[in-house]
């Protein structure tokens, strides 16, 4: 009896069984139709094997479905990253058949002669017609440009019979790259990482490498220098660039259709489904060269995929918190691997992991150490609050008011940077001292001036701000306290009012689309003082921007997150380094009241070699990643006794192991989410340790009961 294994969209531990019959034949990601309970559902074949028989009647395989087969490599993949996040491989096949439950683009309705049948009444228009027709199909509003004829000419020929008009199935065109169409000129830097990144791709094999350049330094041009390079030695090659925020990606398609003069394939949530169907087809048949996405793009059936780019790779946003829970990075060095591609690592500014891992020899260490062109790092000063304080309910010191004011004599541009949305995080009663949250969430509702009301940043919950305290009642009492964004940006067009300003959030501009516009307007010097959070910090090139203001650099500081250090570090370098990025030098002021903070001294030193050795040394005392290894066990239920009774049996019931500590059970930090209760554990075991096999022979030990969710988290980014 032949057996297959096959992979179903659910939430279940292993791959179900089905027969095979006799005429169908199988291989490993062929995509079937089985059946399950009383329907058919979709899945993808992982094993076909012969058995000499079973003890239990397995249902058959109903029929082979007309979609392409998953290359083996992806299906290789699919399974490893379910093991290593201990997630069902069923929903690990799901997210590479992602593209597939999008519909196929509308067929394309086009004219076409019928023979060689000539109108009746032969004219001038419809001659013109014909002749710019030829044997050809196309579109009727083409062909009547074509023609320099009306619409109704060619409606006309359609109705005699002349034309019909033909549906044609839509196929994604992806123009071949050319990777001599308009090669950058690179410094001697540059061009010495494209060359190894080249090299070690034509080579084969699996060949993981660091880019650690300065912001400004290039990058980009080295990597695609390094694609050009591949696509030249086979022009079959795919190559995969991971971003971490979508609106990063507009910019670097344009750099991308300006170096090779063809557009990439655009793989994320913002892409319109009907089009990621077709990237996903031509992915798998091997029609698209080059992909440009956001992490999920991971997932696309690569028919020969050589080289892969993670740009900013050290961003948190590469981590998937929800559904299912992933790192980004980790999961494209595996996939490089499993493919046998080389993968690249770019950032400025690169994770402790990145950087323990290039310092061990594991990864090449690819070095940028100034800035293209003419372009110099900005100068960074620390301006101490307790010597320069703000007037009372003002958030911008003196000095740094005279210094936008001098960048504004100059007609150059500001970046006033705060990593906070809206206009006030906190809102509170004077009366009772009652602080706003959303219903069922621990979470602080944060004042939004632009739209009236009150946002829960978790949740997404929304409200007018009310007049009374729900507490007490008392009226006109509720006050904002804190600064947002918002609330900054009313403080500088109170300063100057004569300025441009604008705001940069993902409140201000939420989709791809406006972000682009404004992120235009910028680069065009249409804006004066743009006050923003991170989104604006990561990869954009403002050439007239001259000054950063880190409004609050203390922010990130606070919490007991083991990461605040090095993501502050990390989130201020690429903030102020979005100054002088071209011919005028830039400065970058930081407003602190602990100037004394080894993170800010390293900022304003600009030695990011001490400040990591000193993280490092931290970490290594107590074992912390990227000398440890971390795994959060997270448990939520409406029912807060249920909740605790499987905390309680987790803890009763922890494996013995050695070099590994169980920490908790405790309440999350966030302890109410939605009216979900919240219980966390925490795991920390040595780098040589089996964390994945203790956690699955952990869980097996306790039944959890379905009013109680458990979500495993594997290297967790977020402490909440």
């Amino acid at each position: 009896m032949i057996v297959a294994s096959v992979l179903i969209p659910l939430p279940v531990p292993e791959a179900f069984d089905y027969e095979v019959p006799e005429a169908m034949a199988l291989a490993r990601g062929d995509q079937v139709a089985v059946p399950l309970g009383p329907r058919l559902m979709r899945g993808v074949v992982a094993e076909v094997r012969e058995t000499t028989g079973s003890n239990r009647r397995l249902k058959a395989v109903a029929e082979v479905l007309d979609d392409p087969r998953l290359p083996e490599k992806t299906v290789d993949f699919v399974e490893w990253a379910a093991r290593w996040t201990l997630s069902a491989p069923g929903e690990m096949a799901s997210a590479a058949l992602k593209g597939l439950r999008a519909p196929r683009p509308r067929p394309e309705r086009r004219v076409r002669r019928v023979g060689q049948r000539d109108p009746a009444r032969p004219t001038a228009a419809r001659t013109a017609v014909l002749e710019a027709l030829g044997q050809r199909a196309l579109p009727g509003p083409e062909l009547a440009r074509a023609a320099g004829v009306s619409s109704g000419v060619v409606k006309a020929l359609v109705d005699e019979g002349v034309l019909e008009v033909v549906e044609i199935e839509a196929v994604a065109g992806f123009d071949a790259p050319d990777p001599d169409h308009a090669p950058a000129t690179l410094n001697a830097d540059q061009a010495a990482a494209a060359e190894v990144i080249a090299t070690a791709t034509a080579k084969g094999g699996f060949a993981p490498f660091l880019l650690d350049g300065v912001t400004g330094s290039g990058k980009t041009e080295a990597y695609l220098e390094a694609a050009a390079r591949t696509l030249r030695a086979d022009p079959t090659a795919q190559v995969l660039i991971l971003l971490p925020e979508i609106a990063l990606t507009q910019a670097l398609i344009e750099r991308i259709a300006a170096r090779f003069g063809a557009a990439p394939a655009e793989w994320h949530s913002g892409v319109a489904p009907p089009r990621r169907r077709a990237v996903w087809e031509a992915v798998v048949a091997g029609r698209c060269n080059i992909v440009v996405g956001a992490r999920s793009a991971l997932f696309l059936p690569y028919a020969n995929l050589r080289l892969v780019v993670v740009d900013e790779e050290h961003d948190g946003s590469f981590k998937q918190e929800e559904g299912l829970v992933y790192h980004g990075r980790d999961l494209a060095v595996a996939r490089a691997r499993i493919e046998g591609a080389t993968v690249v690592l770019a950032s400025a500014t690169p994770s402790l992991e990145t950087l323990w891992n290039a310092q061990l020899g594991r990864y090449g260490w690819l070095k940028l150490a100034a800035r293209h062109g003419a372009a110099v790092l900005p100068q960074i000063s620390l301006l101490d609050l307790r010597q320069s304080p703000p007037d009372p309910q003002t958030w911008l010191s003196q000095p740094l008011r005279e210094a936008i004011g001098e960048t504004l004599a100059r007609g150059e541009q500001t970046l006033l940077f705060l990593n906070r949305r809206g206009y006030a995080p906190v809102v509170l009663c004077r009366a009772c001292g009652h602080r706003m949250t959303a219903p069922d969430t621990d979470s602080w509702l944060v004042e939004h001036r632009y739209t009236g009301r009150l946002v829960c940043h978790l949740t997404g919950f929304t409200m007018p701000r009310p007049r009374v305290c729900p507490s007490c009642g008392a009226e006109d009492s509720l006050v904002s306290v804190g600064p947002g964004v918002e609330r900054v940006e009313e403080e500088v067009r109170q300063l100057f009012p004569e300025a441009r300003t604008a705001v940069f959030s993902s409140d201000t501009v939420p989709d791809g689309k406006s972000a682009r516009a404004l992120i235009q307007r910028m680069a065009d010097g249409e804006i004066d003082i743009l006050v923003a959070t991170q989104a604006a910090a990561k990869g954009h090139n403002f050439p007239h921007l001259t000054l950063v203001g880190v409004v609050d650099a203390d922010l990130g500081l606070r919490g007991g997150d083991l990461r605040a250090a090095e993501r502050t570090f990390q989130l201020l370098t690429q903030a102020t380094g979005r100054a002088g990025r071209a011919e005028k030098p830039g400065r970058a002021i930081l407003q602190t009241w602990t100037p004394e903070h080894p993170v800010l001294m390293a900022l304003a030193a600009g030695d990011r070699d001490a400040f990591v050795e000193a993280e490092m040394a931290e970490r290594e005392a107590a074992a912390l990643p990227p000398h440890g290894r971390l795994a959060a066990i997270i448990l939520s239920g409406e029912n807060a006794m249920a909740v605790e009774k499987v905390a309680r049996e987790l803890a009763e019931n922890i494996p013995n192991a050695e070099r590994l500590e169980v920490y908790g059970p405790a309440d999350a930090p966030l302890a109410l989410v939605r009216g979900r209760r919240r219980k966390r554990l925490l795991v920390r075991a040595d780098r040589d340790v089996d964390l994945q096999g203790f956690l699955r022979a952990w869980l097996a030990r306790v039944k959890v009961p379905a009013s109680v969710r458990l979500n495993v988290d594997v290297d967790p980014y977020s402490f909440l």
